[in-house]
């Protein structure tokens, strides 16, 4: 097993020098002048530029650029802004709001879409299973934003009342549940069609059969034999899930008035904030491998043949 982990943590550091730079380049090399707009209406002086120019290396080439910026990084110092902010100071007081707020997505969707899956793996054909398959195709329908709007019309002020038009500046669990099911409404509706084709393979394979022809329970044969085999594919996507709701999060962010990573990251694109675009997407992109670590671990757990692959 250690052989195992030891395999994949080498594997991640290509994968982390090769997205980061590809990241880096694509936002800091974008044509144009990196300064316009920054000094209202007229153009920065060039006492001005020269200072920004030699403070983010932009005189030196891409690649020097990229390996400054990654030396600071691994110091944990995740660059300024044009105006002397802290993107490492940004990242921290809106982080925690976006990962709860993607927890509670990923837990939603995978409780649901989980039991939804299960319930008409098991069962075949029928109006259960005909009914999540209507309400899956449903929401695979409905982009995240309709959802979002839906939901805060119809439970908001101007419809039941139970939930604000917007959230607090730092909201807790309750407050992030309706945004929660917005944003993984799309999402729950895939794990409920992986759960439910994978059950309905895996109920008619030979350890099943052997399970059930030695005479254990059928709440064993189903728990431990047949979803732990079943749920593979599912931790994939939920795995991934994680990392696309925190990157997805800026509509549904927006919709209910949230101070996360979406909002951050809008602002730094519209403002042209490349060290705060960066620092973000680099944080994405660390969650993405992390995530990916663990699910790959899970699979090692759940099936010990993989990791001897």
């Amino acid at each position: 097993m250690t052989r195992y982990v030891l395999r994949r943590l080498l594997q991640l550091i290509p994968v982390f020098f090769g997205t980061t730079f590809l990241i880096y380049v694509l936002v800091w090399a974008v044509p144009g002048d990196p300064f316009s707009g920054k000094c209202g209406q007229a153009a920065c002086p060039p006492a001005y530029i020269a200072q920004m120019t030699q403070k983010f290396h932009l005189d030196d080439n891409i690649f020097v650029q990229y390996f400054k910026y990654l030396g600071s990084l691994f110091t944990g110092d995740w660059g300024e802004t044009f105006n002397g902010t802290s993107v490492g100071e940004l990242i921290a007081t809106s982080y925690p709001i976006t990962l709860r707020l993607a927890v509670i997505a990923v837990v939603i969707e995978a409780l649901i879409g989980l039991t939804a899956g299960v319930l008409t793996g098991l069962r075949g054909k029928g109006f259960l299973d005909n009914l999540v398959l209507v309400s899956t195709t449903f929401l695979i329908s409905l982009p995240v934003f309709v959802t979002a709007i839906v939901l805060q019309l119809a439970l908001g002020s101007n419809g039941l009342g139970l939930i604000e038009a917007s959230v607090s500046d730092d909201p807790g669990i309750g407050e992030l549940i309706v945004p929660g099911i917005a944003l993984g409404s799309l999402s729950m509706a895939y794990v409920a069609r992986l759960a439910r084709t994978s059950i309905a393979e895996n109920r008619r394979a030979d350890y099943v059969r052997t399970a059930i022809a030695k005479g254990q329970p059928q709440s064993r044969v189903v728990l431990v034999h047949l979803l732990r085999n079943s749920v593979i594919p599912v931790l994939t996507f939920l795995g991934t899930d994680l990392g696309a709701l925190m990157g997805g999060a800026i509509v549904t962010e927006g919709v209910f008035n949230i101070n996360g990573l979406g909002g951050l990251i809008f602002r730094g694109i519209q403002n042209r904030e490349s060290a705060t675009v960066v620092g973000v997407v680099v944080l994405l992109v660390l969650v993405y491998l992390l995530m990916s670590l663990i699910v790959d671990l899970l699979y090692a757990v759940l099936d010990p043949r993989i990791r001897y692959d």
